[in-house]
Formats: C-alpha cells, structure tokens, sequence
C-alpha cells in the first residue's frame, strides 16, 4: 500500500512536471509576442511624446503642445497640416503666414523693362484644436514635415481637483440661491439674488471652459523655412520713365507766364485788401515832409 503510494506521488510530481515546462514555455512565447507588439508601437509613436496619450485612472488632464521646426516649404507644410487637422476632427483658430524680405534690388535689363530681386523667408505661426484623443496622431503628422525639429514642448494639465471644487462652487451656489428665495422680498434680496445669478452664470462658463479643453487639445506651432528664398519680378524700369518725363521746357515755360500773371493778380488784390494801412502810411508821410521846411527856416540863437 505505502509502495504505491509513492508510485502514485512520482507519478503526480512527473506530470506536474511536464505541465509547469508547457506552461512556462507558453509564457515566454506570449512574452515574446508582446514584446514585439510593444516593439511595433513604439516604432509607430517613436516621434511622439508619450504625455500626449496619456491616461490614467480618475483622473482628467487639460492637454496642450508647442511645436517649433524648419520645413522645407512653408506654404506646402502649413496646408498639409490643416488638411490633417480637419480629418482628425479639429479646426484652425489661427493661421498668420508672412514673409520676411531680407533684401530688395532693382536690375534695369533694359531702356523699358527692370527686374526686382527679393530675398524674402518664409514663416507661419499656427494654432490648431485637435480632440484630445487625436492628440499624438497630429504630432506625428506634424513630425513628418520636419526638415529640423527646433523644439516641442507638451503639457498634461491635471484638471482633477479643479473640477471637483467646480462641482462644489455649484452646490454652494444652488444652496444660497435655495436661502435667498426664502427672505422677504426688499432690495437686499433683489440684489443679493442678482449676484447670485452672476456667480452662478461665471460657474458655469469656467465649466464650459474646462470642459471644451478637456475635449480639444490646443497645439501652436511655428514653422520656418532654414534658408532664404530668392523672387525674380519683371517690371518696368521707372528710372528711364521718370528721366523721360522730369522736364518739359515749352510746358513747364507756358505754366511759368500763366503762374507769374496770378501772381501780379494776387499782388494787386493783396495792396487793395490794405488800403487803410496804405492810406495812413501816405498820411504820416505827407505830414511828415511839410513840417520837415518849417524846422529849416526857424532861427537860431547865434544869428
């Protein structure tokens, strides 16, 4: 009895056995395989931060990401990119393209024609809304453009707590409203009741607010082109218009008489506006001259 016994005990140990080396081996190939899952989506999000998918458990972050690289074209990269934007589901709230002229000549290559030489680069400042969730699929996207990644910066807000203290503000609120509507009925109530309103309406704005970034993800994004770009324009050689037409002696002569004759008109018209200063003048004059025989002829002391 005890013989089989431990006949029976081996033979338990031995399949135990067998079945612990299958089920270790099974182990290692599931890890195995995970490994490479793993290994293919970190390929896949390798330019993307993880902040950007970030979850975790009751909890409710506020995401946002500041991108700042040189592309190869600007114009290209900026109408991919809200391409991009709008299948993810977002929308662009800013779009300001410009260009900066380094430098700006004129090349006369004739008596008629000229060419304008602009050195000019290019830029863009960007600012995109994406839902929170398409988050990393847009940076990647944006990743792609890439001739130069300046910087990036992302940002997971934790909005827990803010939220929580919303929802309290909201009880308070409701409970004073609750309070005032028992008072009796004057000008204090009217205007604690109006506040109360007030504060309400902001609470639920600031709830509006959270709740609207909590959905969409803001992304600004600023790209450049790394070198300047060089714009030929044909135009006309204003220099040669302007020698042609900068003097003309029979117009310029015949505008000369007809000028000097308005202007002994405005003479004339101006000595008749001050004819009484004119007519005092002549007065002091007149008497001045007759008194200037009497002096003469008055004698003097010594004769």
């Amino acid at each position: 009895m005890k013989t089989t016994y431990i006949k029976l005990s081996l033979a338990s140990l031995l399949l135990l056995g067998v079945y612990s080396c299958k089920k270790g081996e099974a182990t290692a190939s599931d890890y195995e395989l995970s490994a490479s899952a793993d290994s293919a989506s970190a390929m896949i999000s390798d330019s993307v931060s993880s902040v950007a998918n970030m979850k975790v458990k009751d909890k409710q972050f506020i995401k946002t990401a500041d991108v700042n690289m040189e592309v190869k074209d600007v114009y290209e990269a900026t109408i991919s990119i809200e391409k991009s934007v709008q299948d993810l589901g977002g929308f662009v709230t800013h779009s300001e393209l410009h260009s900066n002229v380094i430098s700006e000549d004129i090349y006369n290559t004739s008596n008629e024609n000229a060419m304008l030489v602009k050195k000019y680069q290019t830029e863009n400042t960007m600012q995109v809304r994406v839902p929170t969730e398409r988050l990393g699929e847009l940076l990647t996207l944006i990743n792609n453009k890439k001739l130069f990644l300046n910087s990036r910066v992302i940002n997971a807000e934790d909005v827990t707590a803010n939220i929580k203290y919303a929802e309290l503000e909201g009880k308070r609120i409701k409970k004073t409203g609750e309070n005032i509507s028992q008072l009796k009925t004057n000008k204090d109530k009217v205007k604690m009741g109006d506040e109360n309103m007030t504060e309400d309406n902001l609470q639920q704005l600031a709830n509006m607010d959270v709740t609207d970034n909590l959905k969409y993800s803001t992304i600004d994004i600023y790209i450049k082109e790394p070198k300047l770009r060089i714009a030929e324009i044909a135009i006309t050689n204003s220099h040669n218009i302007d020698n042609k037409y900068k003097f003309n002696f029979i117009y310029d002569a015949k505008n000369a008489f007809v000028e000097g004759f308005y202007l002994i008109q405005k003479i004339a018209v101006g000595l008749i506006t001050v004819w009484p200063i004119l007519l005092i003048l002549g007065l002091v004059i007149y008497f001045l001259r007759k008194r200037k025989p009497l002096k003469n002829n008055t004698p003097t002391l010594s004769e």
